[in-house]
């Protein structure tokens, strides 16, 4: 924002229809962008309304947006096959179950070696989505801008893609963490061609997944989020090979995406812009997203007093909705941030997410 409001009583012109067209008629034509201010205790924070169901590229982002956009068309198929999975528990059970018996082991086999295509599948996509949140970081933090608020003003198509990335993440997470198939088919998969290699068996599929990446998609698998461990190691790796960059840059990307969803949470006429009511959903989950990646990121996290994450209200906006739809969410919050433990996290806090 080019005017400094010097004091909170300025939080009235989120109130005042007057200014409200003002900002509206200023930024309309910045795709569809707008910018208000609210109050922090610590510090006026920028919030945008940011249009994540109708935002195009510019000719300055159609380069990084195409790149991006041949990954995320491929997301949908994934979570369309992830949700499907059904497994091989009986195959491998009856097999357990009858040592002996060839044809049993054959039918496990036969079971499990498609269903390690596709975990195969999921565990590359996964290498597919860190490049392109490399390449969407690279375009939001660097130097075109004078500060990654501007960045998000002019390149509201990339932001919408960061925040599909974010949204396809935990949505995948969830998937994975209601389906114990998916780690109980895999330790078949390794377990059996381990026994076939000691008695020189020739295994199909083998060649598809060889020792060293079998590791790997193990390890991949045996993380309660592998998505969101994926990105939060990308972001990680992209702060510390980009060193030219402060690592502001970075971190007050997050923390302004994170107020953006926020704000359209919680304010009713933005709400009201949503054509759809999945867009909310969308906005909860970016919203936690971009709070776990800011806290695996900045060096004392999302839940510390220096924080530019008003993480009570974010927090207060999940508690909000409807019961039991962002159990999942609160989990994540729970569950896979790096500092909510720490000895700094405000009681508060702590206590609301009990």
């Amino acid at each position: 924002m080019q005017q400094s409001i010097d004091t909170c009583s300025s939080h009235s012109l989120l109130h005042s229809s007057i200014d409200f067209s003002l900002s509206f008629n200023r930024y309309h034509n910045m795709g569809n962008l707008l910018k208000v201010l609210t109050c922090t205790d610590l510090e006026q924070e920028p919030n945008f309304f940011l249009d994540f169901e109708n935002a195009q590229p510019t000719e300055a982002e159609r380069e990084v947006w195409d790149q991006v956009d041949v990954v995320l068309k491929d997301a949908k198929a994934i979570l369309d096959e992830l949700q499907a999975y059904k497994g091989a528990g009986q195959e491998i059970r009856e097999a357990i179950q009858n040592p002996s018996d060839d044809a049993l082991q054959e039918q496990a086999w036969a079971a499990v070696v498609p269903l390690v295509g596709k975990l195969k599948k999921f565990y590359e996509f996964s290498q597919r989505l860190e490049a392109a949140l490399h390449s969407l970081l690279g375009a939001l933090t660097n130097e075109t801008y004078s500060d990654p608020t501007q960045h998000l003003e002019r390149e509201q198509a990339l932001a919408k893609q960061f925040a599909e990335i974010l949204h396809f993440t935990l949505r995948f997470d969830e998937l994975k963490m209601t389906n114990p198939a998916i780690q109980n088919d895999f330790s078949y998969y390794r377990r059996t061609l381990s026994r076939m290699r000691i008695n020189n068996v020739p295994a199909e599929g083998e060649n598809e997944v060889n020792n060293e990446l079998a590791n790997r998609i193990s390890l991949f698998y045996a993380d309660a989020t592998p998505m969101l461990k994926t990105l939060s190691d990308g972001t990680t790796k992209f702060v510390s090979e980009n060193k030219n960059l402060p690592i502001e840059n970075t971190t007050d990307c997050l923390s302004t995406m994170a107020s953006v969803c926020k704000v359209m949470l919680e304010t009713p006429e933005y709400r009201s812009r949503f054509n759809s009511e999945d867009t909310v959903s969308f906005c909860l989950r970016v919203m936690v997203g971009v709070i776990i990646l800011y806290d695996y990121v900045h060096p004392v996290g999302a839940f510390a007093k220096s924080s530019k994450i008003d993480m009570k209200g974010c927090i207060k906006v999940l508690k909000d909705q409807p019961p039991n739809s962002v159990d999942g969410l609160l989990n994540a919050l729970r569950y896979t941030t790096k500092h909510l433990n720490d000895e700094s996290t405000n009681k508060t806090i702590k206590s609301m997410l009990q």
